[in-house]
């Protein structure tokens, strides 16, 4: 008998599997951002590192090939970025948003072009093995924390691992402090003889390639089966964008700033049970349509950007130069 316990613990579990994929789409992005880029194509980039790395991780059955063809699909995305910005001085708006398109309508064209002979994942033991849950010995054990923070697959773990990485790159290094001098001011960076363009290159490939990584995590999260009609990423690429601002472009605030969204969005699926279980608290869920649950998450995020337009102030860990461009000659 499922007990008022087990559905708490279960729905705790939930927000943070639902969390994991803004993770990794909010920090790939705050890699980005902080060399000065703004790309809103997060959303295409995602989708293309989802099912370029699940096709190909299910044709050789590995789940490092998925991974490692997640990451790269989706860095070339931000060399493709990179290139139109940085060294043609597109527009990176207008960039962004012709990814995001381009990446979306690249991911429906693969999986209708495969059409019947879709991978699934029950075929491909390696893949299934690879996203399966991985207990951490004796902390796995500890009551009620034990289920919820250490009973996840391995890219539940890679995912705040990447996130505190980054953060300590950025604060704590010489190339991270670099990064953030080409954010602020690329001119000043440029001339003490920090090389800007390859800086701004290789951070942007390396966000966007992490960003691929949760595309993969959401298309194996959804048991791999591909929908003509509908996209794995499902607008969190967009909800990641306005994540960077929540978390005030801070990776390591990013684990805390997910768990937000992702109760939301695990609210949308859980409400009935949590309205069941708890009556006397939560059963005036009941009385609140699905859809708004549903479009929570986006009115959340509307919000989140609302604030941030009325709050500007010294704090802020924008970076002063985002979504600039450099012109070497104008410094």
């Amino acid at each position: 008998m499922t007990t008022a316990n087990d559905v708490l613990i279960l729905f705790i579990f939930s927000v943070i599997v639902y969390s994991i994929p803004l993770l990794y789409g909010t920090v790939g992005e705050i890699m980005v951002e902080k060399s000065g880029s703004l790309n809103l194509g997060v959303e295409g980039t995602m989708a293309i590192g989802a099912v370029t790395g699940y096709v190909l991780g299910c044709r050789a059955d590995s789940f490092i090939v998925a991974l490692l063809v997640a990451f790269i699909a989706s860095a070339l995305v931000g060399a493709l970025f990179a290139f139109l910005t940085v060294t043609l001085q597109a527009n990176q708006n207008v960039t962004g948003l012709t990814i995001t398109t381009f990446g979306v309508a690249l991911y429906f064209f693969i999986g209708n072009g495969i059409g019947d002979k879709w991978p699934q994942i029950k075929d491909h033991p390696s893949m299934a093995g690879g996203f399966s849950v991985v207990e951490i010995p004796v902390l796995s054990d500890i009551p009620f924390i034990g289920k919820i923070l250490f009973s996840h697959n391995f890219m539940v773990y890679l995912a705040v691992a990447i996130a505190i990485i980054c953060w300590f790159y950025l604060n704590k290094t010489v190339p991270g402090l670099k990064l953030r001098a080409i954010g602020e001011n690329p001119g000043a960076a440029d001339s003490l003889g920090v090389k800007v363009s390859l800086m701004k290159y290789i951070h942007i490939m390396a966000g966007s390639g992490i960003m691929g990584l949760g595309g993969l995590y959401m298309g194996l999260n959804m048991g791999g089966t591909f929908e003509g009609s509908n996209c794995w990423i499902n607008g969190y690429g967009w909800i990641a964008i306005a994540l960077v601002i929540f978390v005030n472009w801070n990776p390591a605030f990013a684990v805390i700033g997910t768990f937000v969204f992702g109760f939301f969005n695990t609210l949308s699926v859980y409400n009935g049970v949590l309205a069941k279980t708890f009556p006397s608290v939560l059963g005036w869920l009941t009385n609140i349509p699905d859809q708004f649950f549903s479009a929570l998450p986006f009115i959340v995020t509307l919000l989140v950007l609302v604030i941030d337009s009325m709050r500007r102030n010294k704090s802020s860990g924008q970076p002063a130069a985002i979504g600039r461009n450099y012109y070497r000659e104008d410094r």
